[in-house]
């Protein structure tokens, strides 16, 4: 094992895994500054430059890129109230609200040192974690893969979205994508119309840019938003005082850590999720919660650790079983797969040299989040002075290079270009546009789980609860489909009563 790090670090310390890894903390920290354009999408316009790097790079890259890119968030959250990434919009009116008191630089200051801690939290449980788990994944049948890929799905319809419905349709439509081209099973051609671009499927990385690139800059563009307002930093140390104030409230960061650690393991929650969801307990057990949405520094401490925490977890379900934690996994399984390397059980077996790579960076990049973070701090005025009318158009050329630079097509650029339509016309009326995506990568493993699960039991549904995981896993699924029913079940009993 010692070797198997020596080779891990000796390839992380190349010149030029260094440079990717410096440009990429400054892309990720940028695009986390900057309202609107989200971490998803930054990684979607990566896709094509990682088409061209190893893969240690490619993916010490994209593990730099989220953690920067979740914290930078942070930034717009606490000086403008609009935050950089959905991970930040839990506690974006707490951190406004001490930002207007004057305390921008702590808030600031205390968001780096939560989000290093976290981040290096989901970094041990991933190191320990996925390894464990892949012997035990090793076990799995069609039953198990079955009803895994059918949880993340559900937890991404019904939990990690705020309409069940809407979330379920788009669920529904992203799996309906998803059966175009060739029949898993009998091999018959399905929704081609024809087309003999679409006997593959649709294709996922230019899907994934329109859905997360073009619709944000539509989004943007027709909202008329080119430049933004924002507060100024007021002088003075950040450092020492952050740091005070993340140690005072200890209890709250380990808690923090706790709920984005566990987020992360369930699949298609994401870092999102789990920030709510710190926020709600922290608010549960907080001695002052009339302070929440005020000013409340706990919150910040614990909602923040949490997010960050959650980002190395969400990579064990992404590992191990191929299922993603959230959309930005799901890109990082198909940068996985144009690298050659399935995702599965058997991946911490046949590339460990990347994996420990991987692991190495995670540390490494939390530990530079902290001088790279204050630098980005003293430099957010700046940042957020980037007017729009410049930026679009350079975001919009990189999506077009980026989708057609997969496969050398531009039918893969018309197709970036309707998925940014319709993500664009999905998120305008309320529909969420990450479990589309998330369920084009998890439909053929559903579908085949279920085929291959149906022909092994000839029809018997019973048998999908025959093995005690395969049981536990179906429970869990129910439980997630269950569970949006309560509220409505309550207001009919209501009604009846009155």
């Amino acid at each position: 094992m010692l070797d198997i790090i020596l080779q891990s670090l000796a390839s992380l310390a190349d010149p030029m895994v260094i440079a990717v890894i410096l440009l990429a903390t400054f892309y990720g920290l940028f695009i986390g500054a900057m309202p609107g354009l989200t971490v998803t999408m930054a990684v979607a316009l990566f896709v094509p430059f990682a088409f061209f790097l190893d893969p240690v790079p490619a993916l010490a890259a994209i593990v730099t890129l989220q953690a920067m890119g979740i914290f930078a968030g942070d930034i717009p959250g606490a000086l403008i109230r609009m935050p950089g990434t959905p991970a930040s919009a839990a506690y974006t009116d707490d951190s406004h609200a001490l930002s207007q008191q004057g305390q921008a630089r702590l808030v600031l200051g205390v968001d780096v040192i939560a989000s290093a801690l976290g981040g290096l939290m989901g970094a041990i449980v991933l190191i320990v974690g996925a390894s464990a788990l892949a012997e035990f994944a090793l076990t799995f049948s069609s039953y198990e893969f079955f009803w895994l890929a059918l949880l993340g799905l559900s937890t991404t319809a019904f939990i990690a979205t705020a309409s069940p419905i809407k979330g379920l349709v788009a669920v529904i439509l992203g799996l309906f994508l998803s059966t175009v081209g060739i029949d898993i099973t009998l091999g018959f051609q399905r929704f081609t119309f024809g087309n003999p671009n679409l006997l593959g499927g649709i294709s996922f990385i230019p899907a994934m840019i329109g859905l997360f690139g073009v619709s944000e800059v539509l989004r943007i563009v027709l909202r008329g938003q080119m430049h933004l307002a924002y507060a100024e930093l007021e002088k003075g140390a950040s450092f020492l005082p952050a740091i005070g104030t993340v140690w005072r409230y200890r209890l709250n960061a380990l808690r923090g850590g706790i709920v984005g650690l566990i987020t992360g393991v369930l699949p298609g929650a994401g870092a999102d999720i789990g920030a709510w969801l710190a926020y709600g307990v922290c608010k549960r057990f907080s001695k002052e919660p009339e302070k929440f949405g005020k000013g409340s520094m706990e919150v910040i401490v614990e909602a923040g650790v949490a997010n960050n925490s959650d980002l190395a977890a969400e990579w064990i379900p992404t590992l191990v079983f191929g299922i993603p934690g959230d959309a930005f996994t799901a890109v990082v399984i198909g940068i996985l797969m144009l690298k050659g390397l399935r995702p599965g059980p058997a991946i911490l077996h046949d590339y460990t040299n990347i994996l420990v790579a991987i692991y190495i960076t995670f540390i490494l990049v939390n530990l530079l989040m902290v001088p790279f973070g204050f630098a980005a701090i003293r430099a957010s005025s700046h940042l957020l002075r980037v007017p729009r009318n410049v930026l679009m158009p350079i975001i919009l050329l990189m999506c077009i290079v980026g989708a057609y630079a997969i496969n050398n097509d531009l039918f893969d650029v018309g197709l970036m270009l309707v998925m940014g339509l319709l993500g664009f016309l999905l998120e305008a009326n309320g529909f969420p546009v990450a479990p589309i995506v998330l369920a084009l990568v998890l439909g053929p493993l559903l579908e085949q789980s279920f085929m291959i699960s149906l022909i092994k039991s000839e029809g018997d549904l019973t048998l999908f609860f025959s093995r005690p995981v395969a049981a536990i896993l179906g429970t869990l699924t129910l439980v997630v489909w269950i569970l949006p029913l309560v509220p409505l079940a309550k207001k009919l009993i209501t009604v009846r009563q009155a």
